[in-house]
């Protein structure tokens, strides 16, 4: 059967993504994944190398999302259908290019975990992320900044002569272009993904790539990989490598076997053939396979304690089934990023399909075996050979022109093209991508000037590389050319330059607040909370009385106050944190995060039992973050009684102390 391709609406049950953020992102990424110092000791010299190149010290220019909620109603994503007769394949463009579902149709059989709703969540590096499907992870060791974005989607011939799917974006955080093209030739069983990251600057840039698929995890699932060591990473902040599969009195290749969260990356050497694959007790499940510029392979588990089974009920909805993840990249660990050269590219091809092999022996006592029996089956439905030659071919094609356009992502790259007279064949980032939001940087390249709004609106989306840098520096020096140019400093490390650039502005700004806010981070930043809580409380005084209104002010106005209260509260001053919260809009008091805050100031003001009753009356945080601790914190601060299993999302064993 030829393979079809056809756009489509995939409806569910969904929460709403709301706006983003509109503050920048001045402070470093959180340390969940960041490794202790212990740790470094003894690791292989490449990857403690790789571990040391460039770990991602700020998000911006990219914005944090967490305008979302957890209120789902029925609703309609924007999906594209690539099918052959064999496999189905189920792809939303416009969520980071997420593969919803991947169904064998011979058997009837969802290879992936499908999540049956749209919750968005707290686990990418800019926010908001979701569960299920396979994710292109790109940017830095989490979850991409793309994960809830568009992404550009056209169709481009296959190298059988059919039609393939081609995505493409320009990744903001390392500043670079990739492209995946979904290729499922005729009568195959499998799905070809070919991935492309290239770098057309002259500076070398570090590239982290894991490809995430999201598996069912049944009782008698098992995943197996060509490995006899792998490295442990956990919640601990700890990497250590143990044998496979058995450890401290368990088979860790079962994911069910963990208690609680962790990272498993396999030690896959240089002469075997990359493959993972996740097993149910009948030995039939998904494999993943690729060429081996894409080493890495990993198991990543919730485990069965309360917090991890807290998270997946999190994550969807209650009575679906759990599951675990395993992916694959470009290191041996998400730890690592890797240097790619300037006017260079990394390439390879990736195979997803069905995998059956002899139960006995997967789930057998002898691991040489078991994995040995998975691997036969794997060369039996696809040769390495087989592999090598689709890549061959796929290499043929990653330059051709796409053709019908079926979706499109945002305007940065087509901004960065322009600026940079960047020739990328087969990624074209178009004039007519350009927006509202690339408008005045577009303004600013043209004619040496950044534009003043028509009306008085929060700050747009900042740009921070060294050459926007230098444009805002010869720029006119008014008030919002100085904030950005602040913002910019900032990014490159020079905190005194940002702090002048802010404090010239303020004294000119008909709008204090956007320079207040940066001016009390940098306060806090450099040790002075008292300094910073005042700034705070400034900044959201002018906002409330400049707020116009509208999604934007809104959320502006959730942003601030909930630095400010914290400012407020970390240095005591429990009026002006009452203050902030008597300002607030009403329906800005039932957020979950304004409601742990009001608990955090009753508590405070000496009236513990009140604060209670904020739990007890139930409230959920949306955005809470991925080993965030602070629901489990407030309650054992006012309480010796056991938390309640709503607000137990606690990721590390008893005993770990410190946030991580």
């Amino acid at each position: 059967m030829a393979t079809t391709v056809r756009r489509a609406r995939l409806s569910l049950p969904a929460a709403p993504l709301g706006p983003e953020n509109p503050l920048p992102a001045l402070r470093a990424p959180d340390g969940v994944h960041t490794l202790d110092e212990r740790s470094r000791h003894g690791l292989p010299r490449d990857m403690a190398r790789q571990i040391g190149y460039e770990p991602l010290r700020s998000l911006l220019p990219v914005r944090i999302r967490d305008g979302y909620g957890r209120e789902r109603t029925e609703g309609e994503l924007e999906a594209v259908i690539i099918e052959n007769g064999l496999l189905r394949v189920t792809v939303l463009p416009g969520l980071g290019g997420r593969i919803h579902s991947l169904v064998h149709l011979p058997s009837g059989r969802e290879l992936l975990y499908r999540n049956p709703v749209f919750q968005p969540a707290n686990f990418a590096l800019n926010g908001a992320w979701f569960s299920g499907g396979i994710e292109w992870n790109i940017g830095a060791t989490g979850h991409t900044a793309l994960s809830c974005a568009p992404l550009h989607a056209a169709l481009v011939p296959a190298p059988d002569g059919g039609v393939m799917v081609r995505l493409w974006e320009w990744e903001r955080l390392r500043d670079l272009p990739f492209q995946v093209d979904l290729w499922l030739p005729a009568d195959s069983e499998f799905l070809y993904v070919g991935v492309r990251v290239r770098n057309p600057h002259e500076r070398p840039a570090p590239v982290y790539w894991w490809s995430n698929i999201a598996v069912p995890e049944d009782p008698g699932t098992r995943v197996l990989a060509p490995a006899d060591e792998a490295w442990h990473f956990g919640y601990e902040r700890s990497l250590r490598r143990i044998p496979v599969p058995d450890w401290q009195d368990a088979d860790r290749t079962y994911p069910s076997n963990s208690t609680y969260p962790a990272d498993f990356f396999y030690e896959v050497q240089d002469t075997v053939r990359p493959w993972i694959t996740s097993l149910d007790a009948e030995g039939h499940g998904l494999v993943q396979a690729s060429t081996g510029r894409l080493r890495g392979r990993k198991l990543f588990v919730w485990g069965a304690g309360e917090g991890g089974r807290r998270w997946q009920e999190w994550l969807t909805e209650p009575g679906t089934g759990g599951y675990a993840e395993i992916q694959a990249g470009l290191a041996r660990t998400q730890l690592e990023h890797v240097r790619l050269e300037g006017g260079t590219e990394f390439s390879w091809l990736e195979a997803y399909g069905p995998l059956s092999a002899d139960p006995a022996a997967v789930h057998g006592a002898d691991w040489v075996r078991a994995r040995g029996a998975a691997a036969e089956a794997l060369d039996g439905a696809l040769p390495a050979a087989a592999l090598e030659a689709a890549h061959k071919a796929w290499r043929g094609v990653v330059d051709t022109e796409p053709g019908e356009r079926l979706a499109r992502g945002s305007g940065w790259g087509a901004l960065e093209v322009l600026r940079g007279g960047f020739e990328l064949p087969g990624t074209p980032f178009e004039e007519a991508d350009l927006g509202e939001e690339q408008a005045p940087w577009l303004e600013l390249w043209r004619t040496g000037v950044f534009p003043t709004p028509r009306k008085v609106v929060p700050p747009g989306p900042p740009l921070v590389t060294a050459h926007w840098r230098d444009m805002l520096e010869t720029a006119p020096a008014d008030p919002l050319t100085e904030y950005h140019l602040g913002v910019a400093q900032w990014h490159a490390g020079d905190v005194a330059q940002a702090v002048r650039s802010w404090e010239r502005g303020l004294s000119l700004a008909p709008s204090r607040w956007p320079l207040l806010r940066c001016l009390a981070e940098a306060d806090a930043q450099a040790g002075d909370p008292e300094r910073a809580a005042d700034r705070y409380a400034e900044a959201f005084a002018d906002l409330i009385e400049e707020s116009r209104g509208g999604e934007a002010w809104t959320a502006a106005e959730s942003a601030l106050a909930r630095e400010a209260m914290t400012a407020q509260l970390a240095v005591g001053r429990l009026p002006q944190a009452r203050a902030v919260w008597d300002r607030l809009r009403p329906a800005l008091r039932e957020n979950g995060r304004f409601r742990l805050l009001a608990a955090r100031l009753l508590a405070a003001e000496g009236h513990v039992s009140t604060a209670l009753h904020v739990f007890e009356e139930g409230f959920e945080i949306p955005d809470l973050r991925e080993g965030e601790e602070t629901l489990s914190d407030l309650w054992s601060a006012l309480t010796t009684r056991p938390l309640p299993a709503a607000y137990d999302f606690r990721m590390r064993p008893p005993g770990i102390t410190g946030q991580p």
